[in-house]
C-alpha cells in the first residue's frame, strides 16, 4: 500500500463473516473510498477463518484463536483479549508505517482499544462511529465501575459519527467536546431494483422482520402480536439468529402460533432483498433502537414498515406517512397496526410509497460515503 495514500487503522470487534449492521456500514463505506487505505483490526470468532486478508484498498486482520463451536455470542474473555491485542498490532503497525487516523466501530471494546491506541498516539486523529442500539440505562449497567474509561473514549474522540440524532446526543450527554456529526447507514439500492417483478405474487398478509434475536428487538411482542391478529392464513417470516431463538420458539408454541411462523435462522445480507421482496408489511417493535438498518431495507424494497418511537427511528419513521407507529410492549397495539395495514390498501400503499421515496433521497451508501469521505479529509491533513 502506498505510504501516499492515507492510512486508517479500525477498530471492530466484528467484521466478515460476522457482520451485523454496524460491520455492513463500515464495509459499504470503505468499498466507496478508493484513495484510502483501511487497516481492519478485528477478532476471530472461528477458528477456520484466516488471520489476515487483502482486497483492493483494504486488509482484514482478524486476532486470537477463535472457536471451534460456533458459539459466537458468548466468549467475553476472547473480547477482552481483543482489546489488548488489537492495541498491540496497530501500535506495531503504526511505527513501520504510521497511521493518519484511526477508527473505532462502537465505544465499546473496539473503543476501549482505539482509546489505549490515541492515549499511547495522542496526535493521531480518533474517529469515534456510534452505531450502538442498546437502551441508555442497557448499556451504563454494562459499563458500570468502568465508566470513567469508557466516558475517556467520547472525551478524546477528535471526530464523533452518530448514525442518528438520538446517539449524537448520546455522545455529547458523556463526555464529547468534539465536533459530532449524524451520519446515518445506508441502503444498497441496487438490491431492491425488482420490486414491482414481486407484485402479482406477494402474499398480502406475510408479516416479516430481519433482526438479531435478543431481548431488545421485541420479537416475543411481534409473536404475541400474531396470536391475536385471528386470521388464518396471516404469517410471520423471522429473519436472524441470536440467542433467545429457542426461547421465541417456545414462546410461539406456548401461544399457538408455531404453525404460522418461520425461523429462517441466519441469512446472508445478499439474501435478505429476496425475502423483503415477497412479504407485504415489515414490522419491529424494537424497545431500544440506535437507528434501525432493517427498516430502512424494508423500506427501500416497497414494503410499510411498522415500529416503535424509540432511539433513532423517529429519524426516519414519521407516523402515517413513511410508515405506522405501534406503542413499546404492546402486541395488542401492534395487532391493531397490523391489520390497519392489510385492511387499508391505499394507506399500505402511500406509506410504502413515501419510504421508498425517502430511501432513495436520503439512504443510499454512495451519498453517505460521500459525507464519510469528508470526515475523513478533515481528519486525515
Amino acid at each position: 500500500m502506498s505510504k501516499l495514500r492515507p492510512q486508517v487503522a479500525v477498530f471492530s470487534l466484528a467484521y466478515d463473516p460476522f457482520v451485523g449492521g454496524a460491520e455492513i456500514a463500515v464495509r459499504e463505506i470503505i468499498r466507496r473510498l478508493p484513495d484510502t487505505d483501511f487497516t481492519v483490526l478485528t477478532r476471530k470468532f472461528d477458528r477456520s477463518w484466516p488471520p489476515i486478508e487483502s482486497s483492493g484498498n483494504y486488509s482484514v486482520v482478524r486476532l486470537g484463536r477463535g472457536r471451534s463451536d460456533g458459539n459466537y455470542y458468548g466468549g467475553f474473555f476472547g473480547k477482552i483479549s481483543y482489546i489488548f491485542s488489537a492495541y498491540r498490532f496497530a501500535a506495531r503497525t503504526h511505527k513501520a508505517n504510521p497511521f493518519s487516523a484511526v477508527w473505532a466501530v462502537m465505544a465499546s471494546y473496539a473503543g476501549i482499544a482505539a482509546l489505549f491506541f490515541k492515549l499511547r498516539h495522542p496526535g493521531v486523529p480518533l474517529l469515534l462511529t456510534l452505531q450502538e442500539g442498546d437502551s441508555e440505562v442497557h448499556i451504563l449497567n454494562r459499563v458500570g465501575i468502568f465508566y470513567p474509561l469508557w466516558k475517556l473514549i467520547f472525551k478524546k474522540a477528535d471526530y464523533i459519527q452518530a448514525i442518528s440524532n438520538f446517539l449524537a446526543d448520546f455522545a455529547k450527554r458523556h463526555g464529547a467536546h468534539c465536533p459530532v456529526e449524524v451520519v446515518p447507514n445506508g441502503v444498497d439500492l441496487e438490491a431492491y431494483e425488482n420490486t414491482k417483478k414481486y407484485e402479482s405474487t406477494k402474499n398480502k398478509k406475510l408479516i416479516i422482520t430481519t433482526s438479531r434475536l435478543v431481548e431488545k428487538n421485541g420479537i416475543d411482542i411481534l409473536i404475541a402480536a400474531l396470536s391475536l391478529l385471528y386470521t388464518a392464513d396471516c404469517r410471520l417470516l423471522i429473519l436472524g439468529d441470536g440467542p433467545d431463538k429457542e426461547k421465541l420458539k417456545d414462546f410461539a408454541a406456548k401461544l399457538g402460533v408455531a404453525d404460522k411462523i418461520e425461523f429462517l435462522g441466519h441469512v446472508e445480507p445478499d439474501q435478505i432483498p429476496h425475502y423483503l421482496l415477497q412479504a407485504t408489511i415489515f414490522a419491529r417493535a424494537s424497545r431500544s433502537e440506535g437507528l434501525g438498518n432493517s427498516f430502512l431495507e424494508a423500506m427501500a424494497a416497497g414494503l410499510p414498515v411498522i415500529g416503535t418511537p424509540v432511539g433513532g427511528i423517529p429519524d426516519f419513521l414519521k407516523d402515517g406517512e413513511t410508515g405506522i407507529f405501534c406503542k413499546v410492549d404492546d402486541p395488542k397495539d401492534l395487532a391493531e397496526k397490523i391489520k390497519l395495514l392489510i385492511n387499508d390498501d391505499p394507506l399500505r400503499r402511500r406509506v410504502a410509497l413515501n419510504g421508498r421515496r425517502l430511501v432513495e433521497e436520503k439512504y443510499s451508501w454512495d451519498k453517505i460515503a460521500v459525507q464519510m469521505k469528508n470526515i475523513f479529509q478533515k481528519l486525515c491533513v
